[in-house]
């Protein structure tokens, strides 16, 4: 086959804007479009896990220290802060309960007659530990009514009764109150 003079050389073919090259086939095409959706690093999925971890662990710092911004559903708003506030000042039974339920177990270990004796006594404590928690509840009700008026939402008074269960160093988010200090109407 001869070369023409008309016709140029591959060599010679200019590269940049336009049609002077043959068309790439389909397969070219995409394989030059194909890339991971996800970079699959190691350096970014290493990258990924920190900024994941930091995040969490602001969260966590976050809903101890009671912001906003980081609580669960059910404690946020400024009614849910009154009753913890209003919890977390006061003194209250039911945060012995576990350790009392600790004695019991260790005094069943000795005789029948003392573990009958320290079930008794379990039991009378829990009776006072619920007795503490109504207490509770209608206070909090009350002074939420007094505060807001009929716009209190449901569930103060349980949830006034759940955290007075709570040991206080176990409470979350953590008490922004010291003892005594109770929140003003």
């Amino acid at each position: 086959m001869a070369k023409t003079p008309d016709a140029p050389d591959a060599a010679e073919v200019p590269a940049g804007p336009g049609k002077n090259r043959p068309t790439p086939s389909r397969a070219e095409q995409e394989a030059a479009r194909r890339r991971p959706l996800v970079p699959d690093t190691k350096e970014a999925r290493a990258q990924a896990k920190a900024d994941l971890n930091a995040q969490r662990d602001r969260a966590r710092v976050g809903m101890a220290n009671g912001e906003e911004k980081y609580l669960p559903l059910r404690d946020k708003g400024p009614q849910r802060r009154f009753v913890r506030d209003y919890v977390d000042a006061g003194w209250h039974i039911g945060e012995l309960l576990m350790p009392f339920m600790l004695l019991v177990i260790v005094a069943t270990m000795f005789s029948t007659l003392v573990s009958y004796y320290a079930f008794i006594a379990l039991w009378v404590f829990i009776l006072f530990v619920v007795g503490d928690m109504v207490i509770v509840g209608i206070q909090v009700r009350r002074k939420a009514q007094a505060r807001w008026g009929e716009r209190t939402e449901k569930g103060l008074r349980w949830y006034a009764a759940m955290r007075t269960v709570q040991m206080r160093f176990m409470r979350l988010p953590k008490p922004q109150v010291k003892r005594g200090q109770y929140p003003a109407l």
